[in-house]
């Protein structure tokens, strides 16, 4: 299988002479939206930015709608292959990063960031070893294996929750402006009067738990005074409908909101998934939930970022099984009468929000992409990693060894647990081209 690079047909960003921002990013909105986050401010402070995703997927489509030129490799993950795909994974990854070397000296990124996904991991590692500065932003609690492969030599590692890396700048994560903008949880909810008002959100895709979770707890209760507004996905609408039907319990059913603030400062209290971006947006809306996570999430991530708000009484957690129903019956019981301790929620969310991370996030990049005139800042090696940045060079072919080094920590660190314990303790590095795995030239 060969993997090669498609560079974009969009044209030049209008920011002539000045050298891009690359985003590395893709896979999921997760990854997405972040990263777009991201590039609106990049631009908006005048500087371009490029993408560089992966064949058909969902980047391909979301990307070019905001004019951003986005390159792609023909690259799929490494997780939960066959014995047969493993092995001829080395091949793949070193063809996936001759390809990302290929675009980045087309595009001669002032600086790299990845919010990971599949491409992103080439990408990434042709950063490295070409010495473009390289950043990476986590968005979960527990870290996706393309970022946790990239942080061990990236420049600075930045995070949406603190507790994610050793050594992290947890930033937040990027939420859009107006749901940001959003008056205090108390100007929002005091002297609300009328039905309690629950937001149900399923995501792009739904969850077909919540479709059945939610109308069988609120039939059970005999039907309180409440109205329900579910977000369940354009697949899933029909199945949602019939559902509050067959429960005989009223609810606006959509399959997707266009005004997200909206619905947040409409909310009394919000059902839904635990993924970074939703909970982001919770904690700058500044709402209470009940968090039901995706019980099939790489590494129980959702539950890890959910524990972040339940630890500061922002939430209740949820485990999806199946006594759903009943305990969130019982949740519900509590919360649907009791407006001091939603209002206690949505206070905790919001004193967890970081509204200005995306500017954050820019400061960061363009500190260490220094002047833009096309040579990365010398800056100190990172504490206990034994990688040098290039001080300055410009950047080299890459070699054999590189490559080589390259791909080992991708195989090691993406096929075997106990591999990722024995790199952090001994802090392997990747080489820039010239030097050895021991230290500079």
């Amino acid at each position: 299988m060969s993997v090669s690079a498609h560079l974009s047909q969009t044209p030049a960003d209008p920011s002539a002479g000045i050298q891009p921002v690359m985003i590395l990013a893709g896979g999921t909105g997760g990854h997405i939206f972040p990263g777009l986050a991201v590039a609106k401010v990049l631009r908006a402070r005048g500087v371009p930015v490029t993408w560089l995703g992966a064949d058909g997927a969902m980047e391909t489509r979301l990307v070019p709608q905001h004019d951003i030129p986005i390159d792609t490799l023909a690259i799929t993950g490494l997780r939960g292959k066959g014995v047969m795909k493993l092995l001829g994974a080395p091949l793949r990854v070193m063809r996936a990063v001759r390809a990302a070397d290929f675009v980045l000296r087309k595009r001669q990124p002032r600086a790299v960031i990845s919010f990971g996904g599949f491409a992103a991991g080439p990408g990434g590692l042709a950063a490295r070893l070409l010495g473009a500065p390289l950043l990476v932003h986590e968005q979960n609690r527990a870290p996706g294996m393309t970022n946790k492969v990239l942080s061990r030599f990236a420049r600075r590692v930045l995070t949406g929750f603190p507790g994610s890396f050793a050594g992290e700048e947890a930033v937040g994560n990027p939420v859009r402006a107006e749901i940001a903008a959003l008056p205090a949880p108390a100007d929002r909810l005091v002297g609300r009067t009328g039905p309690v008002r629950v937001l149900v959100l399923g995501g792009s895709q739904g969850a077909r738990v919540l479709n059945q979770a939610v109308p069988t707890a609120l039939a059970a209760l005999g039907h309180p005074d409440v109205e329900v507004r579910h977000q369940c996905g354009e697949k899933l609408r029909a199945e949602a409908e019939a559902a509050y039907a067959q429960a005989s319990v009223n609810a606006s059913v959509e399959p997707f909101i266009a005004d997200m603030a909206a619905a947040y400062a409409w909310a009394d209290l919000v059902v839904c998934r635990a993924g970074a971006s939703t909970l982001a947006e919770l904690c700058a809306a500044g709402v209470g939930s009940v968090l039901v996570p995706f019980a099939a999430a790489v590494d129980d991530h959702q539950t890890r970022n959910a524990e972040y708000l339940v630890g500061a009484d922002a939430a209740v957690l949820l485990k999806q099984d199946d006594s759903l129903a009943v305990r969130l019956q019982q949740v519900l019981q509590t919360l649907l009468t009791d407006p001091v301790r939603r209002l206690s929620m949505a206070n905790a969310a919001r004193s967890l929000a970081k509204p200005d991370a995306a500017e954050r996030i820019v400061d960061i990049i363009l500190q260490e992409a220094g002047s833009g005139d096309g040579q990365p800042p010398a800056v100190e090696e990172r504490a206990g990693l034994g990688i040098g940045n290039g001080g300055g060079r410009p950047p080299r072919k890459l070699t054999i060894n590189g490559l080589l080094h390259a791909v080992l920590l991708v195989l090691l660190l993406s096929t075997n647990p106990q591999s990722r314990s024995l790199f952090d303790s001994r802090r392997l590095a990747i080489p820039t081209p010239g030097t050895s795995a021991g230290g500079a030239a």
